[in-house]
């Protein structure tokens, strides 16, 4: 019975090995690879408010305007140049908008901004002066403050935007025609709307602030002003035309549901 239940194991055993030589080598163990980082990239998306400040160079022409009653004497004419001058000085403000980030590195946006201005100038008036036979004549320009809604338009490298932005802009100013030896003045003020185009760049130092640098140009065209004296007499009827440069810097503080965004 020994004999029968020994031989019994050793051919099942011999079997077993017979069939394990039969079946396919079992694959070496894949070993556990962890996904690659994430790679985080700043994004532009969402909205900010900030403070600018700078420096601008206006140019004004002023002509004489239709209706202006010293056409006619002394061979003054219409449209003839009273003179020009540059109106130059300060800026300083703040801006609003918001931004969208699309596509990968392509930003959109909108900005509204205002700033107020010291941009003072004058020149000799040549009308007025050969009118009167003096030689006192001046016209002096003032910009007060200076505003625009843009739209913009650019490309972001990680943390620096590049763009470049145009839209709608207005202004205030303040005319005077002077002469100290025999005439008070005669003033006129004015808003004026015109378009501005413009480039910059921008950094975001943090996920919260950024920095920009900006220039812009502004067409104003061709207004016409009435200057008047302090008894409300009609002095003057003036073509004054426009435009200016700004170069400004400045900070926003910007918000968004998600100022980073990771990619594998």
């Amino acid at each position: 019975m020994k004999k029968i239940l020994l031989a019994g194991i050793a051919l099942a055993a011999f079997a077993g090995q017979v069939v394990a030589a039969d079946l396919p080598p079992r694959p070496a163990p894949v070993p556990y690879r962890a996904p690659p980082p994430a790679i985080v990239y700043y994004s532009w998306t969402g909205c900010f408010v900030g403070g600018n400040g700078g420096g601008l160079w206006v140019q004004k022409d002023w002509n004489v305007g239709t209706g202006d009653p010293s056409i006619g004497v002394n061979g003054i004419a219409s449209g003839q140049a009273f003179g020009s001058h540059n109106a130059n000085g300060w800026a300083a403000g703040m801006q609003v908008g918001c931004d969208y980030q699309f596509g990968g590195g392509f930003v959109i946006g909108i900005q509204a901004d205002y700033d107020w201005t010291g941009a003072r100038g004058n020149s000799v008036d040549a009308v007025n002066n050969a009118f009167f036979t003096t030689t006192g004549y001046r016209d002096y320009s003032q910009v007060n403050s200076l505003g625009s809604v843009t739209g913009r338009f650019g490309y972001a490298w990680d943390r620096f935007l590049g763009y470049v932005r145009g839209g709608y802009a207005w202004e205030r100013d303040n005319y005077a025609i002077v002469n100290p030896q025999n005439f008070g003045a005669a003033i006129a003020s004015e808003t004026r709307g015109g378009w501005t185009v413009g480039i910059g760049g921008e950094y975001a130092f943090t996920n919260w602030i950024s920095a920009f640098v900006e220039y812009d140009y502004y067409n104003f065209g061709t207004t016409n002003n009435r200057f008047l004296t302090g008894t409300g007499v009609l002095f003057d009827s003036t073509d004054i035309k426009e435009q200016k440069s700004i170069i400004k810097a400045g900070i926003n503080f910007r918000w968004s549901p998600g100022p980073v965004v990771a990619r594998y």
